[in-house]
Formats: C-alpha cells, structure tokens, sequence
C-alpha cells in the first residue's frame, strides 16, 4: 500500500521507519510531530530537507565527543537530505557562554581561520561532500546594519536570556555578564534564519540557543525549525565530559595506534555506551554483545578490539585499522614497548620538586612529582586523577611500575623518561627551567 492508499490518521510505515533511524542517539526531539511533518513535506515535494550544524571554531582539531552531531546529520544524508556544516568564524569572536562560568575569551581572528580550515578537512571523514554545504556565518552576521541588530535585539527578551542556567547561575553569584554574551544565542539563532533551516542539531548543552534559533524564525514569518540535541560523550576517564583540555580526548586527526590505545584503555562498562554512540550496530545487537560478554562466551579485551577496530576503520581506513590492532597486540599481548613511541616535551620547572633544580646538574638526581608529570602531557585530566592512578598501579617510569608520588631522575645522565599508564606510552623530554 501506498502512502497516498493509507487510511487516513495512519501512520505512514516509510516515514516512521526514518523516525525510529534519527531517534538513535538522541536524547530529545522538539518536536516529533515537527520532524515527522517536515519529512512528510519534503518527500511530497521531492525537496531535500535543509540540516544545520553550527560549529565554532574555537581549536584546531576535533575528537570523538564531536563525531555525535555529524553521525545524526550523516544519517540525515543517508535519507537523501542536505547538510549545511556551518562554521562560526564570528560567532567565535563573542565565545559561546554555554556551560561557562567564566567570560570565555575572544579568538584572534587568524586562529579562528586556521581552526576552520582544519574543521572542513575533518568534518568529511564522515559527511559526504556532495551533500553538504560548508558556509561561514560571517557572511550574512558581519554584514548586519546597526539598525538591524536593533530589530534583531527587539525580538527576544532579557528575562528569557537570563533563564538560561550558566547566565542564571552567574547572575546569583555575582559574576560578571558582560552585553556580547546576551548576543551569542541571538547570533545562533538568526543562522537558522539566513539559512532557513529545517532542523538543527547540537549537543544537550546548546539546547538553549537551539530553541533560541526556533523562537527567531517564527519571528521572522518562517516555520520553526526542529531541534535534535545528541548527548555529551564521556572521555576515556568515563567520568567527564570528553575534551582536549582535560587530557580524555581521543583526536580525529590521531594517529590509528594512538586512537586505539585510548579506546582500549576506557572501562567495560563505557565500552557499550561507545558501541551505541559511536558505531551503526543496532541496539539488540549491542545487548547481544554484553549478554556474550556476561556469560563469559567473548572476552571483554576481544569486544573492546572490535569496537577500536570500527572506529579506526571510519576514520583511518580498514587497513590502518588491522595494523593498529596488530601492533596493540604485540605490545600488550607479548609485553613489548611499540615500535614509534610519541615524544612530549615538558618544561622541567613544572615537574621538579625542587624548583631551582636544573637537568643536567652533575652527580644529583632530581624528584620529579609524578601527578604534575602525567597531567602535564595528558596521560591524566588533572593531578588528582594522576594520583589516583599511581596507587592503583597503572603507571611504570623507565620500565619499573611506580606508586610513590615521587621519582628520582639523574639528570647529569637523561632528560628522558618512557612513561607507560595503562596501555598508553609516551617519551617525555624534560627541558631546561624558563629563566
């Protein structure tokens, strides 16, 4: 039966089916009959539905947490829709307060063009470029009039700024708000207009300029676009949210062995959770997976390689893929160190115990605070975690596991130390204190 032969208020099988494949991974949809309706249009009018994904452009390199929002928009692709991957090169000269307890500093408007040159390269790992549309917001924003800005600003509210949680939060504690912020949701919202988008999707923490976005375009006499929002994904602690700046992120650009050490080294537990954010297995086969895993029918290392197998694929290749595993077993399999170690360097004033100590000094060795030295080339998010994962064990200096907070280095000898936590390794060089 057709759609055209469904008895009138049924559901229609096709469409519905489109529904269940974008609910996958989302947290919310506002509003379904929204979604449902403009899918209906679009396949009436044979008119491709318009998907914006705005992205600031605030530091060069993306990680998994931000694959969440492009897997929705490629599922959006894979039903024949468009893609519009916006990159907010004047948005990011405000700085999104979303989640800010601070005033976030302005890029320079150089850093903010190599960063969005890096993003365009990225972002097609998984999009198709033949249905996606790469725009700059400073095309349309940059060119606002004094007078439009005033009628933009006419359109929203104070009060309904102010509801949002960061501006609310700081508000009662008394930490500066400063006007630009106020802007940035309004900013966001009058993309979805220029664009005249259809949906739009963005993390939980953007649902509020998300919504501002819908607000805005029944201002301007256009349909409300809906709002997908996907979830925040957890870095390899499996605790916080993952990001660069807390040393739990896994880098697109990384390389595949160095991606799939990382992979290896999250919980059991975060492994599903990765599954099902991260890769196209279906729900019932990711619970047949953990029921295998429980029953002791499949290791859990043996799922875990799977899943670091997928990912590398997507963004590697199936050929580095099997090369990256290969090379994970003969090192934590056969208790080898890998054949390339990564080199970090490390300013010794921030490591040393003692501060006036210098590498190189003859015949002293020199205690070196381990939680400062594994935070410092982020092999933990903070010196805390560091702490913690030196009294479980988890970390050998040189080749000898240590748990005391300190190590002793003889710096008239090497600057050097091979640093192993987990599965990870890392040759950490020492320079000389700033002077």
């Amino acid at each position: 039966m057709s759609a055209q032969e469904l008895p009138k208020g049924s559901p229609d099988p096709e469409i519905e089916r489109q529904m269940e494949a974008l609910r996958r991974g989302t947290v919310e949809i506002i509003r379904e009959e929204d979604l449902r309706q403009k899918l209906v249009r679009s396949r009436e009018t044979k008119t491709p539905l318009r998907i914006k994904l705005g992205c600031d452009p605030t530091a060069p390199d993306l990680h998994l947490g931000h694959t969440l929002v492009l897997r929705k928009l490629k599922h959006f692709q894979e039903l024949g829709h468009t893609v519009i991957f916006l990159i907010g090169d004047f948005t990011s000269l405000i700085g999104d307060p979303s989640g800010r307890t601070v005033t976030r500093p302005p890029l320079a408007p150089e850093q903010i063009a190599a960063n969005a040159e890096t993003y365009k390269s990225q972002v097609f790992k998984l999009l198709d470029p033949e249905k996606t549309r790469v725009q700059f917001n400073s095309t349309w924003l940059s060119r606002l009039s004094s007078e439009e800005m005033i009628r933009l600003c006419s359109r929203y509210t104070v009060a309904r700024i102010l509801e949002r949680d960061d501006f609310e939060g700081r508000y009662k504690k008394g930490v500066p708000i400063f006007m630009h912020e106020l802007l940035y949701p309004l900013m966001q919202g009058y993309d979805s207009v220029a664009l005249k988008a259809d949906v739009e999707v963005g993390g939980t923490d953007q649902k509020f300029n998300l919504l501002v976005g819908r607000d805005l375009q029944r201002e301007y006499g256009q349909p409300s676009q809906a709002v997908i929002t996907v979830p925040i994904l957890e870095g390899t602690d499996g605790v916080q949210k993952m990001s660069k700046s807390l040393g739990n992120a896994i880098g697109l650009t990384e390389p595949p062995g160095e991606m799939f050490g990382k992979v290896m080294s999250i919980s059991d537990e975060l492994m599903y959770r990765y599954f099902e954010l991260l890769t196209d297995l279906s729900i019932p086969e990711i619970s047949e997976l953990r029921q295998k895993v429980a029953s002791g029918a499949v290791h859990p290392m043996a799922t875990k390689m799977d899943l670091a197998r997928r990912i590398i694929t997507e963004f590697h290749g199936a050929q580095q893929a099997r090369q990256a595993e290969e090379e994970f077993s003969r090192v934590f399999r056969q208790r080898e160190q890998p054949a390339e170690i990564e080199t970090r360097s490390l300013s010794a004033d921030r490591v040393l115990a003692k501060r006036n100590a210098q590498p190189g000094k003859a015949g002293e060795e020199r205690p070196i605070k381990l939680d400062r030295l594994l935070a410092g080339v982020g092999l933990a998010s903070s010196n805390a975690e560091a702490a913690r994962k030196l009294k479980q064990g988890a970390v050998s200096i040189n080749g000898r596991r240590c748990r005391e907070p300190l190590f002793h280095l003889d710096t008239s000898r090497t600057n050097e130390l091979l640093v192993q936590v987990g599965r990870r390794h890392l040759k950490v060089v020492l320079e000389p204190p700033q002077r």
